[in-house]
């Protein structure tokens, strides 16, 4: 069934409803365009601000009636283009639920809504001598329902895992307006499927989450930081599982080649490492807890257990303004890349003891198909970010060869025993390749469990399915 299109009688109804939160001037639509994805850029009809969980619930069910489509949008820091318009119609910007709703001491929770600030929502609970680890690397400006969405994860997946391990119960609207529950604000839940946990990645093509209740932990007292230079970057790569098979869980295992991180440098103005030329990856590890001499023990072992590699001198961060430093250039590497050329991201994830050959892989298919790459990521759980630059490649190679090239490193990944994304999610960009890592039976079943939840596909069109 083809879409409608917005009319005055629609903007009156939406009026009746929102009030002055209706924006249809270019410069409110022209924001809403695009998002942290390469460069695309779809124009919404409209874009709705709800401040209240009843106006977006009579939002819903107005257009599911009218078959208007609805993409929600965070705050717009995505990579694979899930909070674009593809169709146009509303985008429902859910910037004014902004709220922390109630932090629960006693039980180790908190209830906010889905436009908090992750940094916002994680300084909220730290107040309260509590912790909430994921901390993606747009934690500063990404809102916590888009990192729901998307199921995000961040450098301290390492040991604590992502964003799904905190998620207890969600409040969400579901297309035609209805308002549920997903589950219960309990740590233990064996009563029916498991909704809530269906919801957390789903990309905002389920429902609209106007409410989150997340577990935390205690807080932890002290971290250590250091940063290993490596001559080689497979080496690097393998340090990896030579630290964790050991015994030891880092808080945080990043990996940077050489590139990335000198890019990084650059990008922010910083002078404070030292990057001699035959270097060419950084592993950053932290640890954490709240036994400082244990702490110290640890990092010295690990310290030691890197040494069997060809490294450079370790540095180990002596103040907190070094430890800032060394965390905003590894959280400023995206940002730092795509400052210098056009490009495409890709988000792949493996078995993490299989991270040497698949960056071995990586570049085998950027020298056969022409395209340069910078890698970084969450090494510690095997998610690598592929970085791939359109630098002198022809625009007729960049649109049409490195698609192959693409598909060919995907099938890889597959083949090492992992998938497509590790956190950013499929979105607009990477639906094409989801027959790479599933067959015609599980798509046929998302797509079945999307059509008992969007009978009209009104929510977020387009996305994860071609």
């Amino acid at each position: 069934m083809p879409y409608k299109k917005i009319e005055e009688a629609d903007i009156h109804f939406f009026s009746s409803i929102a009030g002055n939160n209706v924006l249809t001037d270019p410069e409110q639509l022209e924001r809403c365009a695009s998002d942290e994805t390469e460069d695309l850029h779809y124009l919404p009809e409209i874009v709705l601000q709800p401040e209240t969980v009843d106006a977006v619930s009579k939002i819903m069910r107005y257009c599911n009636e009218q078959h208007i489509p609805v993409t929600p949008r965070g705050a717009g820091t995505g990579l694979s283009g899930g909070a674009l318009a593809l169709y146009g119609g509303v985008v429902l910007d859910m910037k004014r639920f902004n709220k922390v709703l109630n932090v629960d001491k006693r039980n180790f929770q908190v209830t906010t809504e889905p436009g908090v600030i992750t940094q916002e929502l994680m300084d909220c609970v730290k107040a309260e001598g509590l912790f909430y680890p994921p901390d993606p690397a747009s934690k500063g400006s990404c809102f916590i329902g888009g990192n729901v969405s998307e199921n995000s994860g961040g450098p301290r997946a390492v040991k604590y895992g992502v964003v799904k391990d905190y998620v207890l119960n969600i409040e969400m609207v579901l297309p035609n307006g209805d308002v549920i529950w997903t589950g219960a604000n309990v740590l233990k839940n064996a009563t029916g499927y498991n909704l809530t946990q269906l919801v957390v990645g789903s990309e905002g093509t389920l429902g609209i989450i106007t409410k989150i209740v997340l577990r935390l932990i205690p807080a932890v007292k002290h971290d250590l930081l250091m940063l290993v230079p490596f001559r080689s970057a497979m080496e690097a790569c393998s340090a990896v599982s030579t630290i964790l098979i050991e015994g030891y869980t880092p808080s945080a295992l990043e990996f940077m080649e050489r590139d990335a991180l000198e890019w990084s440098m650059r990008y922010v103005k910083s002078t404070g490492i030292y990057l001699p030329n035959d270097i060419a990856a950084h592993l950053l590890i932290e640890v954490d807890g709240n036994d400082l001499e244990q702490l110290y023990k640890d990092a010295e072992a690990i310290s030691q257990l890197v040494q069997q590699f060809d490294i450079d001198e370790v540095l180990f961060a002596d103040s907190h303004e070094q430890k800032q430093m060394l965390w905003t250039l590894r959280r400023k590497v995206g940002e730092a890349v795509k400052s210098n050329s056009i490009y495409k991201e890709e988000d792949t994830v493996v078995p993490r003891a299989e991270l040497p050959e698949l960056l071995q892989i990586i570049k085998r298919i950027g020298k056969e198909y022409g395209f340069q790459s910078v890698c970084y990521g969450h090494a510690g759980d095997g998610n690598l970010h592929v970085n791939i630059l359109k630098g002198n490649m022809s625009d007729e190679d960049w649109k049409f060869k490195l698609p192959e090239g693409i598909r060919v490193l995907f099938g890889e990944v597959v083949r090492l025993g992992g998938t497509i994304s590790g956190e950013h999610g499929i979105g607009l960009v990477q639906k094409d390749y989801m027959s790479i890592a599933f067959n015609e039976i599980q798509l046929g079943l998302m797509k079945q469990i999307k059509n008992v939840f969007d009978p009209y596909g009104v929510l977020n069109p387009g996305k994860i399915f071609s």
